[in-house]
């Protein structure tokens, strides 16, 4: 009898909760409802300290791997070179890290660090410098000492000198020979000016100019604690890890900061520009100066720039030009905020020789929309629903979290800015973003510039039995002016006389 009654308890059970099981169970995926992610942003000031000698330090440890890694920055970088010496950032970063140390040869110190199982790197960008050394955290007395001292005393071997400075002549020879790095090295020529750092290109004469002391001097510059920053991930206790720092860092002479990177004064001439190269792709880039990372309406005027172009295949420029006609395979635009002065917005295509013109009248066509009429709800969504989704993304590594803190402080970035990002961007309205079009695109102050063979892109398809709506011209465009770029000489950048 118990048997029995215990049985058919437990078969009412388990039915029961089947049956209940079966009643919460959606008819379709699309009904499944989830917990929303509810993500705050970390604060900088929870993972900040600073030295005695005033230097920031940002940590987060974890004990995942018996692994520490610790990221010097520094500030400043290519905009601290002198004018006629070209390619001294980069190659002075290439030196420190593989030209040796006051205690090491330069094979002598790369097999150390192998030893070690240590990975070192050294790299000079146009604003910043970074150091930084991986190791096991059982390496890192040793690792670092050695690093420290790479850092402190390079020895700048002549040598290795003479290696990369062979590697960097070799590769000039062959930099005209991809139209993509000729319309990107034009384009910023004819934005910021040749002289500026912003688009300064080494040459056969600078880099056979440098010599050891202009690394030193180099270096000197930008690599001593007035500049610097560190990031520290990985295996390691904080209080620790700041005696450390402080003992290794005593003695280091704190120079004054390195000066902020000078504004271009050059003042760009819209137009049509070309570049005279037989390829059978053109690449084409429609831009002008845009705007700074802290303008007071720069979330709108990224939304627009992503509705615009800049979010791949959702985007009218991609849909126009790529899906709809055909015209290219890549197409879109970018938006490329400067902190100090405003920077670059541009739109671009690489397409056939013949419907070159069509494709530029087709991201005008798409300019004047996007200021004539609102966007619309679903386009507007789609972005924002993407930029609040994949927010938490700029924080989901330790190591990508401390870079975050370090150029925020580096750069004043308002207080406050990711706590409100997500709230400012659900706010925009299309009103907003159309707002955001006549105030930050313009069209008729614009360079066209093309690289390719000019008389057959300047023609268009205008001999073919296209569709009359579908037949363009360059001579549409600033009254059918254009101005041809010189070409230049891959290893001087001189004008080739024609």
């Amino acid at each position: 009898m118990n048997t029995m009654i215990t049985a058919a308890c437990i078969a009412g059970t388990v039915l029961g909760g089947a049956m209940a099981s079966a009643q919460d169970i959606p008819s379709h995926p699309r009904e499944i409802e989830f917990e929303a992610l509810e993500f705050m942003p970390p604060e900088a000031d929870e993972f900040r300290h600073e030295l005695s000698n005033g230097v920031p330090v940002y940590m987060a440890p974890s004990n995942e791997f018996p692994l520490v890694d610790i990221r010097f920055s520094f500030k400043g970088g290519g905009y601290l070179e002198p004018d006629d010496k070209a390619g001294l950032s980069a190659m002075t970063g290439q030196m420190i890290r593989t030209g040796g140390s006051s205690m090491m040869a330069p094979s002598e110190l790369d097999e150390e660090f192998d030893f070690l199982a240590s990975n070192v790197t050294v790299g000079v960008g146009a604003t910043s410098a970074n150091a930084r050394v991986n190791t096991l955290t059982s390496n890192l007395h040793r690792t670092f000492e050695l690093f420290m001292d790479m850092l402190r005393n390079p020895r700048f071997d002549d040598g290795r000198l003479e290696t990369l400075r062979g590697q960097a002549l070799e590769g000039l020879k062959a930099r005209d020979d991809n139209g993509l790095a000729i319309a990107l090295r034009e384009f910023s020529y004819l934005m910021w000016g040749e002289d500026h750092h912003e688009s300064r290109q080494p040459t056969r004469e600078s880099l056979e100019s440098i010599t050891t002391d202009d690394l030193r001097s180099f270096h000197e510059k930008i690599f001593h604690p007035g500049n610097l920053m560190i990031a520290v991930t990985g295996d390691f206790e904080e209080q620790e890890m700041l005696a450390f720092l402080e003992e290794q860092l005593s003695g280091w002479e704190v120079r004054p900061e390195a000066p902020d990177a000078p504004a271009p004064t050059h003042l760009y001439k819209p137009g049509v520009y070309y570049y005279e190269k037989e390829q059978p792709q053109v690449q084409v880039l429609v831009g002008h100066r845009s705007i700074t990372r802290d303008d007071p309406n720069a979330i709108e005027a990224e939304i627009m720039n992503q509705i615009l172009g800049g979010s791949g295949f959702t985007s009218r420029i991609t849909n126009s030009v790529r899906t709809r006609e055909g015209l290219a395979y890549t197409a879109g635009s970018f938006m490329q905020p400067r902190v100090d002065y405003p920077g670059i917005f541009a739109s671009y295509f690489f397409t056939k020789t013949p419907t070159t013109a069509l494709a530029t009248r087709l991201v005008f066509d798409e300019f004047e929309r996007i200021q004539n009429e609102p966007v619309t709800t679903d386009e507007l969504e789609t972005i924002q629903n993407n930029l609040i989704e994949t927010f938490p993304r700029n924080f989901e590594s330790k190591d990508a979290m401390l870079g975050i803190f370090m150029n925020d402080e580096r750069t004043d970035r308002p207080e406050g800015y990711w706590q409100s990002y997500r709230d400012r961007v659900r706010a925009v309205t299309p009103e907003m973003v159309q707002k955001a079009a006549n105030e930050y695109l313009h069209p008729e102050d614009a360079v066209i510039l093309v690289v390719g063979p000019w008389e057959e892109i300047r023609k268009g398809n205008a001999d073919s039995e296209a569709d009359p709506n579908r037949v363009a011209t360059m001579e549409e465009f600033f009254s059918g002016q254009a101005t041809k770029i010189p070409t230049r000489d891959p290893e001087s950048l001189m004008p080739i006389e024609d």
